[in-house]
């Protein structure tokens, strides 16, 4: 627990150090007018109260993420800290915020758009299908898993496809009304449960004080398949939103559109990624204790999340937990589609003011969604397989956010080191997976790492070369 509780204390002290860094380098304009005064619309562009606003950002981007992520990279053992203290803080948090002020300070554009603005034409086009894609990913992942665990707490009648239906339902509604009409009234409750949950477990952690694997005990891979799953790049690629994920950036416009002033942009976007990832550090040191208690067989998130709840939080402790565990993913598959439907309506310029716009967008979006989540319930492994690829895709979005900040910094004369060295890290991250990954290209470790190195190398090349030409 020595370096649970060092790690728990460092992420809490860099949102007031780093963080405040982060906010010199952007150096916001208190007296600018935001998108949520100049541009408000009554359906996207709202201002609203800030504290509902971070509670509603956090929801966003919780997602499973910090949950099931960081309990299937617990299994890597105590190298899964680092990486969700290290990434949180140095790369997450500012991957965030500054992806939130860019949107800020271009009347809430969003990342696809943002992404053309620094990296050139042909790259958005790229991002603005790849995002979109992401984005109904996202919202078919999102609905099986809060189906199944919520078919478990209802009456035998309201199975799995009954919950399915309900969720859908949701989804179209929370799509298509103004963003406070749903969005900003329930998700704040939403996101209370959410960290009952987590306080409940941080709680329990040090009332039972488990036995769980600390730094001193080295960074070896503790994984059952470690032969075939190495830490690097596994590790950071299984525990994403818990540490750093291009998915967030598909999100701050929402939250960009409704900020105030631009001095909340700290709390709101860097604060909330650090939030995530004392949710994901909480529950990588949970499943720590789980594994040591139980082995290292159980591999569905599901059932550890229940296991440990009820063990530790009693039968109604447990059923808000699970609840909590529900709602967030729910809240990031609407999110991603309103982001979805935000993103098209940017590039073909189509006003969203009158719902027959809306629904012009939406309803294509919707279908596409449907064919995913359809496909995923009737092959057995093709739910496994969708959450490789969104993984991968979620990661790889992240590269370009930071190389499109650290461009955004460089042409304004800021120290751009702050997001150029984790884009070189995350580019090594991603096209090591993809190489190595039994679902990409499964190649051999050597030639996977190779690759890597070779396209960072020429990443800096490329970056080196433009600033000589700037």
């Amino acid at each position: 627990m020595v370096t649970f509780t060092i790690a728990l204390v460092t992420l809490i002290v860099g949102y007031f150090v780093y963080g405040s860094l982060m906010e010199r380098i952007f150096s916001p304009d208190l007296k600018r007018e935001t998108p949520a005064v100049k541009l408000q619309d009554g359906v996207d562009f709202i201002p609203m109260p800030t504290w509902r606003i971070f509670m509603i950002q956090f929801l966003n981007i919780a997602g499973l993420g910090p949950i099931f992520g960081a309990i299937m990279g617990a299994k890597f053992g105590s190298a899964s800290y680092l990486w969700i203290v290290l990434g949180s803080i140095f790369a997450g948090a500012t991957h965030d915020y500054f992806s939130g002020m860019l949107s800020m300070r271009h009347d809430g554009e969003s990342l696809p758009e943002l992404i053309g603005r620094y990296l050139g034409d042909r790259t958005k086009q790229v991002m603005r299908f790849f995002t979109v894609i992401l984005m109904v990913l996202v919202g078919a992942v999102f609905v099986s898993g809060p189906a199944a665990l919520l078919a478990g707490l209802t009456p035998e009648k309201f199975d799995a496809l009954f919950w399915i239906i309900v969720i859908f339902i949701y989804y179209m509604l929370a799509t298509m009304l103004p963003v406070d009409k749903i969005i900003g009234k329930i998700y704040p409750l939403f996101a209370v449960a959410l960290i009952f949950m987590a306080v409940g477990i941080l709680v329990m952690l040090y009332v039972n004080f488990p036995d769980i694997p600390e730094l001193t005990d080295g960074l070896q891979n503790t994984h059952p398949n470690a032969d075939k799953l190495p830490i690097f790049p596994v590790m950071f690629v299984s525990i994403a939103c818990g540490a750093i994920s291009g998915f967030h950036a598909t999100q701050s416009p929402l939250m960009a559109r409704c900020l105030t002033n631009e001095k909340y942009g700290r709390p709101v976007f860097y604060g909330s990624m650090i939030t995530e990832g004392i949710v994901a550090l909480i529950w990588a040191a949970a499943a720590n204790y789980f594994f040591h208690e139980n082995g290292m067989d159980e591999s569905n998130a599901g059932v550890i999340v229940n296991a440990i709840t009820r063990d530790w939080l009693g039968s109604v402790g447990a059923v808000l937990a699970i609840l909590g565990v529900v709602f967030a993913p729910i809240t990031s598959g609407d999110t991603a589609l309103r982001s979805a439907r935000l993103i098209v309506a940017d590039f073909l310029h189509i006003e969203q003011k009158s719902i027959s716009k809306r629904l012009l967008i939406s309803v294509p979006l919707f279908l596409a969604t449907l064919a995913v989540l359809i496909y995923s319930l009737m092959d057995k492994e093709g739910f496994d397989m969708i959450w490789r690829y969104f993984a991968w895709c979620n990661q790889t979005l992240s590269v370009f956010t930071l190389w499109t900040i650290t461009v955004y910094l460089f042409l304004h004369k800021k120290f751009y080191w702050v997001t150029y060295i984790p884009a070189l890290f995350m580019t090594m991250v991603c096209v090591s997976y993809f190489c190595l990954a039994p679902e990409c290209l499964s190649l051999s470790a050597p030639v996977a790492y190779s690759v890597g190195a070779v396209m960072v190398l020429i990443s800096i090349g490329v970056f080196e070369a433009w600033k000589r030409r700037q």
